[in-house]
């Protein structure tokens, strides 16, 4: 009967109609949305090709040019380097007793030279703001390494910090906001990580920028900074272009203050290929001995020490020799930024057995590679004050600023 009635009929192909409808407008909306996305993954930050060309001139980063071969996403470092420098602000508390809190760590030498550095550069740079309400993350600037040159245990830096981070939160209403998330401290020395794991409030919730950046020890790398272990001022001047002189294939000497060191020197101290010295070279053998054998070096040995860290692989990166990373759970500096792949050899703890036939066999090809991007990193890998483009103030600042961005309030 219903097939006979025109009316019938119509109301059937009207909802029919509107469905097609429905479907075509989803599909449009699907196609537009795919095109649009795949645009943002070529040119991120909603930058359009003729936007890359203008920055690539007006930046005049000719040398960033040549780098692209290390870094993850070129592009994004670029664009995202740029925005930075226009816009990232810091506020720094300026409360606390002044021989502990907010002074410059107790030197700007030595292998925790970064955490000094670090507060020297923050003061000097352009990334401060003393508006708070212009801020995009709040600097709470603790220096155990100064109260650990006072002497200070570590159960009264515990207690120093923590009562120092309450006294921010009842003064002020930063911390309250995100519960500490657009919050950071920054510590190159052991001590100051064991003293601040004690405050669970900077664990969990602040960004910790830190020289031991372990995973087994609550090291939380989306969060979390991996600050370089520089041991400045660097003794002799920075290799590289000096191929024909490294002719011996590995070398390592220093304390052993790790299972992975004792084996290291145990399995290869007396190996006619790699130079393994199980202790500290004596400075009675001659001026700067150490670090002169780096240039004759392919290949640096980087076990963990005490913690997975080591100022031997930013020794490496600066006098030419390739680092080889051998220790496990280690969140490598800029790791989410420049490509280790490209300058460096990253093995397992367990790889200390083969180490020497792993080593053989790299090509010369990939070993020339790797020292030629070795070379295109080590601006990265350096403290200055002022603080230089690019140098490693400006990488720890460039974390920081993509650490921001997931901050929501």
């Amino acid at each position: 009967m219903m097939a006979g009635n025109p009316s019938s009929l119509s109301s059937l192909s009207l909802p029919c109609t509107l469905h097609r409808s429905f479907l075509t407008l989803s599909a449009l909306t699907l196609i537009t949305f795919t095109f649009l996305s795949l645009k943002s993954l070529r040119f991120p930050l909603q930058y359009s090709s003729s936007d890359l060309s203008l920055t690539r001139q007006v930046s005049g980063d000719g040398d960033l040019e040549e780098l692209s071969d290390v870094y993850h996403s070129p592009e994004v470092f670029r664009l995202n380097y740029a925005e930075m420098e226009k816009n990232f602000k810091v506020y720094i508390y300026p409360d606390g007793d002044p021989n502990t809190f907010y002074q410059t760590p107790r030197k700007l030498t030595g292998k925790y030279a970064s955490e000094g550095y670090f507060f020297q550069n923050i003061r000097e740079s352009k990334f401060r703001t003393d508006d708070p309400d212009l801020a995009h993350l709040f600097f709470i600037p603790i220096s155990c390494h100064k109260m650990r040159g006072k002497g200070t245990s570590y159960e009264n830096m515990t207690i120093i910090v923590e009562s120092y981070v309450q006294s921010l939160i009842m003064k002020y209403p930063y911390w309250n906001r995100t519960l500490g998330a657009d919050h950071f401290f920054v510590t190159c020395h052991d001590v100051g990580v064991r003293a601040t794991e004690g405050v669970p409030l900077l664990v969990k919730n602040s960004i910790r920028v830190v020289c031991s950046p372990s995973y087994d020890v609550g090291f939380i790398p989306h969060k979390d900074v991996a600050l370089p272990q520089v041991l400045q001022p660097f003794a002799l001047p920075a290799g590289g272009n000096d191929l024909e002189n490294r002719t011996t294939l590995g070398f390592w000497a220093g304390h052993r203050n790790s299972k992975i060191r004792v084996i290291l020197a145990r399995v290869w101290e007396n190996d006619t290929e790699l130079e393994i010295a199980n202790n500290r070279i004596n400075r009675a053998t001659g001026h700067l001995v150490y670090q002169k054998k780096f240039y004759r070096m392919k290949f640096c040995i980087c076990p963990g020490g005490s913690q997975v860290n080591s100022a031997r692989i930013t020794d490496s990166i600066h006098y030419g020799c390739v680092p080889v990373i051998l220790s496990n759970y280690y969140d490598l500096p800029f790791n989410d930024i420049l490509d280790w792949q490209k300058f460096s050899v990253i093995l397992k703890e367990s790889d200390v057995y083969r180490l020497k036939y792993i080593l053989k066999d790299i090509p010369d090809e990939e070993f020339v590679l790797l020292h030629n991007n070795l070379v295109k990193v080590q601006k990265h890998f350096q403290w200055n004050t002022p603080p230089l483009k690019y140098d490693a103030f400006h990488m720890v600042m460039y974390d920081l600023w993509l650490r921001h961005h997931v901050i929501k309030y």
